[in-house]
Parts: C-alpha cells; sequence; structure tokens
C-alpha cells in the first residue's frame, strides 16, 4: 500500500513541476491575492499584491461623438474612393442596416466580410476644417497594458492627436501627436518612441510614422505604442519585468502615464492623398474606423483579482479589508493603519499591505512557510458553520482558531501534549480528544492535503 501512495506522491509531484515551469509567467500578473500558510497557529493566510488579468476594455466603454450629427447617412451620401476619385460606389444611408455607419460598428467582432466601420460625414463644408472628437468613457479607473490600436477603413488622418483624462474627462492632456508633417501642423520635431529614454519617457511626442496618405489595406492602423515604453524599463522582450515593477512603484507620474478614466481621438485632418485638396471632389475626403482595441485592467490599487461588470459598471471586488470602486479606502472597522496602494515589490508576490482591523497594530506572524496554494474564492479557515473551532476554541477572523489551553491544530481538534505520557498516547492514537465530523476531517484533508503534497515535492 505504501508503493501506491510514494507513487501517486511522484505521480503528483511531476505535474506539479510541470505547473511550475509556468509559474514565472503567471507571477508577473500578480493574479493571486492570497495563499494558506501553515504556521506554528496552525493553517492561516499569507497575503499578496494582486491585478485583475488584462482584457479587452472596449466591451466595457461608453463612445460619444462631437459633433453628434457627424456620423454619415443622415441624409443618404455617396462616396469615392480616394486613389480613383472616378470610383464613386459607396453609399451610406443610415435608415438602410446595411449601408449604416453607426459608432459601435468601431468596436464590434472583426473578420467579417464585408468589413464594418463607423464612417463620418464627407468633406463638404471645405475649406472648413472637418475636425471629430470620439470620446470613450468607462467611468472606472483602467491601467493600460498593450498598445491602442486604431484600424481605419479610409486613409489614415493626416493630423490627429490621441488625449487622456484620469477625472472622468473634466481635463484632458495629450497622450501623442500624430501628422504628416509635426514642424507644420504642432510646431513639433518629429520622434517616434524608440526616441525615447527613461529619462524622457513622460514626454509627449509627435511622429510622423502613422500619418501618411493612403496606403494599402493591411497598413492603415495607427498605434499608441504602451508596450515599446514598457520596454524602455523592462527590456526589448520585457524580460525584466522587475526593472519595471521597481519604476512604477517608486514612481507615480510613472503608474499614472499609464492609467486612463477616458480617451479621446481628434481627428483634425483627413487623408488626402495628395499635397492639394481637389475641390470639385470632396467625397473623396472622409474618417473611417473599422476597429479600435485597448488592452487593460481595472485598477484596483493591488487589491484585487476581479473586476466585474454589474448594471453597466465597472468595479473591483476586493480584498485585503478594502472597499470601494478601486479597492482605495478601507473596510469599515479596519483601519488600524492608513489605507495603502499594495506594491509590486519584492517580486514574485509583493507586498499586500492589507488593512487591518481598528485598535489593533500590525499584522505579525510567526515563522510561516508558505505553502503555495492559492485560493482565489477565499475560503475561510474558520466560521461559525462547516467549520466550527473544536474543544472551546474562537474564530478569530476567519483566519486561525484561538485554541483553549490543553489543544492545538488548525480547529483545535488535537490534545497538546503535556508531557512523554500523553504525546505517546496521541501518537498511538489513544488521546483523549473529540475527534472532528467526519464532513470536517473531508474538509480539512481537501485544504491541507494539496499544501502537503507541494511540501514534499
Amino acid at each position: 500500500m505504501l508503493w501506491l501512495v510514494l507513487f501517486t506522491l511522484q505521480a503528483l509531484c511531476s505535474s506539479v513541476a510541470h505547473a511550475m515551469q509556468h509559474y514565472p509567467a503567471a507571477w508577473g500578473h500578480y493574479d493571486v491575492c492570497k495563499s494558506q500558510i501553515y504556521t506554528e497557529e496552525g493553517l492561516a493566510w499569507d497575503y499578496m499584491a494582486c491585478q485583475p488579468e488584462a482584457t479587452d476594455m472596449t466591451q466595457y466603454l461608453r463612445v460619444a461623438l462631437d459633433p453628434p450629427n457627424i456620423t454619415c447617412g443622415d441624409p443618404p451620401e455617396t462616396y469615392c474612393a480616394l486613389e480613383n476619385p472616378y470610383m464613386c460606389n459607396n453609399e451610406c444611408d443610415a435608415t438602410t442596416e446595411e449601408l449604416a455607419h453607426p459608432p459601435e460598428l468601431m468596436f464590434d467582432f472583426e473578420g467579417r466580410n464585408p468589413t464594418t466601420f463607423w464612417q463620418s460625414t464627407s468633406w463638404k463644408k471645405y475649406p472648413k476644417p472637418l475636425q471629430v472628437n470620439i470620446t470613450l468613457s468607462w467611468n472606472k479607473t483602467i491601467e493600460l497594458t498593450d498598445d491602442i490600436i486604431l484600424t481605419f477603413e479610409s486613409g489614415r488622418p493626416e493630423q490627429m492627436v490621441l488625449e487622456k483624462s484620469l477625472d472622468y474627462g473634466r481635463t484632458w492632456t495629450p497622450y501623442q501627436f500624430y501628422a504628416t508633417d509635426c514642424l507644420d501642423a504642432f510646431t513639433m520635431e518629429p520622434k517616434t518612441v524608440n526616441d525615447l529614454t527613461q529619462r524622457t519617457l513622460l514626454d509627449i511626442i509627435c511622429t510622423e510614422d502613422y500619418s501618411r496618405g493612403y496606403v494599402w489595406k493591411n497598413d492603415k492602423t495607427v498605434r499608441f505604442e504602451i508596450k515599446d515604453r514598457f520596454a524602455v524599463f523592462a527590456g526589448p522582450r520585457l524580460h525584466n519585468m522587475a526593472s519595471l515593477y521597481g519604476q512604477l512603484d517608486t514612481t507615480k507620474n510613472l503608474r499614472d502615464f499609464f492609467t486612463i478614466t477616458d480617451l479621446r481621438i481628434r481627428l483634425l485632418k483627413p487623408a488626402t492623398g495628395a499635397t492639394m485638396v481637389d475641390e470639385n471632389n470632396l467625397s473623396r475626403y472622409f474618417y473611417a474606423i473599422s476597429d479600435i482595441k485597448v488592452q487593460g485592467r481595472c485598477k484596483c490599487n493591488l487589491h484585487a483579482n476581479s473586476c466585474v461588470f454589474d448594471k453597466g459598471k465597472l468595479g473591483c471586488e476586493c480584498e485585503h479589508n478594502t472597499t470601494g470602486p478601486d479597492c482605495s479606502r478601507c473596510k469599515r472597522h479596519y483601519h488600524g493603519r492608513a489605507w495603502s496602494v499594495g506594491s509590486y515589490l519584492p517580486i514574485p508576490k509583493g507586498t499586500a499591505n492589507i488593512c487591518v482591523p481598528s485598535n489593533h497594530g500590525p499584522v505579525h506572524r510567526a515563522n510561516a512557510s508558505s505553502l503555495g496554494v492559492a485560493n482565489r474564492n477565499q475560503a475561510r479557515v474558520c466560521d461559525n458553520a462547516m467549520l466550527r473551532c473544536q474543544n472551546g476554541g474562537t474564530c478569530h477572523h476567519h483566519q486561525r482558531c484561538h485554541c483553549s489551553p490543553g489543544f492545538t491544530g488548525v480547529l483545535c481538534e488535537r490534545a497538546r501534549c503535556q508531557g512523554p505520557g500523553e504525546c505517546d498516547d496521541q501518537l498511538s492514537g489513544r488521546a483523549s480528544f473529540h475527534h472532528p465530523p467526519i464532513s470536517r476531517q473531508l474538509t480539512l484533508t481537501l485544504v491541507v492535503l494539496p499544501l502537503l503534497i507541494v511540501s514534499l515535492c
């Protein structure tokens, strides 16, 4: 029988070792808020910094256009191709589903044929500027994790500004300028993100890389490069995330640079494909966007590993005794020390900086060795129902049982050794104490056995 147990443990160890090969990458995501550890007092929680997984944030936004009547189709209009002014067979009609191009088509599923896209009215009022503001709002603080990508169905704009807000659209600051001629459009020297250094990373630049005239369909994207900025600290393949996390921890301006509540795309001049505008064929000039990608995560101040979308609103599912949409304050009765954002450091677990009960000092633990089992469902070590502390013990904050004198164990289920005789009795199975019910023993086994396996491996 023993060989069977050992064989099973060996197989489980092999599986755990294989899974652990992927942990370094997962560690960088900080997706676990706490794990269970074994201390001298029994099973307890070890808290870690955590954040939600990155996802496509366009599924949660609201979009607004200014002017509001800038979308084509009312009245119906026929458009000509930029590259061929005599090919005028594209029609926009808001009253016909197949011919309408409303704003929500900037965020629908791509890959369909024909392509779906939003489209503006044409430049009928030239030489008055054809300008459009597209505002994306989340009503929640968002941390960007990948490049912002705009895919144009029309030619890419010859002048454009990407702006951000950190206060829900009350104030705006530029993220980046785009132009075919940066000096002429914005009196700025043209640069690329590759020109930036650690010292100049937060500089606002104007780039000419994404504003050429008509280009082929597979090269109609405009980017705001997030990962290239990460690479300034983390290296070309983001292999040194410790350096980036260290900077994010210690430099608030850097954290804020990648944090938004709203984005605004200011389209200032459409593609013309030439130095002069053909005033006899203004239906060639317009904006059309087929896709917008914004990859990011809810900002939860490293106090939550999930964010929910409920009743049209995003909110962090806060842990570490924190609360609020961004987990930016301590829960009631947990003001034992001032609230603090979690820390990415030390890698790989960071520092949770949990809120502690009022009238209590900082939490100190005895020498504890983490057994590495994550619990994302906030299972409790003890409560007042299924996992009641035994032998007169009391449950403390659902984290550990405070045992009566003479008893020990996770649920105070074992008699404490008082002398050689009692220890011998306990080891031989003759100790005189009440065993927990079978259902509770099973619960303990399900909690402790995985910990034991990882420890043995």
